[in-house]
């Protein structure tokens, strides 16, 4: 019997959430960084949900209460919006480009960043900094990731501004 070394198993993706705000694109900038460093491919998502309104049926509202079904081209759009916008940050930032994977799924906003990241090797949310009192805590989706995660998680500081 002879004791083979174990065969190295690519690390997972790097899972980093995005709603489209401030603090959740510096959040993108950098586990776009952290992604480089490490080698690996980012897996970008972002949760949606869709609530009732009394004038138009559906309106697309990203963490919104329970919704009421969605409209599916607006899952579409949802997602080159995201597309659009890591690209942007990757063009911004420079250097080599990483492997981006784009998921836009139904549902509560920390629940599908812990399903996305079942495979991945780190989880990087943004925090929460709407005033004075939103800086010094963190939003309730990162605060539920934290609390649940089975990965390492980073929750990037809404004044984070690493250099690239």
């Amino acid at each position: 019997m002879t004791d083979a070394a174990p065969v190295p198993q690519p690390a997972g993706p790097i899972v980093v959430g995005t709603d489209g705000s401030a603090p959740a694109a510096q959040a993108v900038a950098f586990a776009l960084r952290e992604a480089r460093l490490r080698g690996t491919r980012l897996r970008a998502v972002c949760a949606y949900e869709y609530a009732p309104t009394q004038h138009s049926g559906f309106e697309w509202t990203a963490g919104a209460g329970p919704g009421s079904g969605p409209v599916p081209q607006q899952s579409d759009l949802v997602a080159q919006a995201v597309a659009d916008s890591v690209e942007e940050l990757q063009r911004q930032l420079g250097g080599p480009s990483v492997d981006v994977e784009i998921v836009c799924n139904p549902g509560r906003p920390a629940q599908v960043l812990l399903d996305a990241s079942e495979d991945a090797s780190l989880l990087v949310v943004g925090s929460r900094g709407s005033g004075a009192w939103g800086r010094l805590t963190l939003g309730s989706t990162s605060t539920e990731v934290v609390h649940h995660a089975r990965l390492p998680v980073v929750v990037v500081p809404a004044e984070h501004a690493a250099a690239s």
